[in-house]
């Protein structure tokens, strides 16, 4: 999103929206705000050098959201129905924050067909490296993804923390009974930490 879309989509719209309150209502808006919610938390940012920009903030609700839909793939149709809806659930909130930012109508579907596009590279990408037996193929993508943005280098103890979490994340997520995530209850792992040398 090479026109800070994405920085004002969350600074301006879709993060100042939701820390009101809930998103929607039923498990998709629960799953979904649990998913911003978690995002936001300020761990990321200050201890673990994710920028604090749309984009930034953009790629933490992917994989966040990405994290939830991993576990609901492959259980079912209530779960994969679930699953699309939330993913629906978060195209739908950026094309309102779209209109609330006054992108013009013509622009719009341009706009949100990109974000879906780069939403499913990172799926993809994600998915990929977690079916790997160790965790360098999602370092990288969390790299390339989170950070995509660092011009000055990232801190291999931020990155490998990320990368901790993101997998212990997959874990939590996949001892957590279905029929909890289908009444909209989500956990993710204990926030991450920075170890130092």
């Amino acid at each position: 999103m090479s026109d800070n879309l994405l920085g004002r989509l969350f600074s301006g719209g879709l993060f100042a929206r939701l820390s009101g309150g809930r998103l929607g209502s039923g498990p998709v808006g629960d799953l979904y705000t649990a998913v911003v919610t978690r995002a936001r938390e300020p761990v990321f940012y200050r201890d673990l050098g994710v920028p604090d920009t749309l984009d930034g903030r953009f790629d933490l609700v992917a994989l966040h959201c990405f994290l939830v839909m991993r576990r609901l793939k492959g259980r079912g149709a209530e779960a994969g129905a679930l699953s699309r809806r939330l993913y629906e659930t978060m195209i739908d909130n950026f094309e309102k924050s779209l209109l609330e930012m006054g992108v013009g109508d013509s622009g719009i579907g341009r706009r949100v067909k990109t974000m879906a596009r780069a939403l499913a590279g990172r799926i993809r990408a994600y998915d990929e490296a977690l079916a790997e037996p160790d965790d360098r193929r999602l370092e990288v993508a969390l790299d390339n993804n989170v950070y995509g943005t660092v011009v000055e280098g990232v801190d291999p103890a931020a990155l490998a923390a990320l990368t901790a979490y993101a997998r212990a994340s997959a874990t939590v997520l996949d001892a957590q009974p279905l029929e909890a995530l289908l009444r909209g209850e989500v956990a993710f792992a204990a926030l991450p930490e920075v170890r130092q040398g």
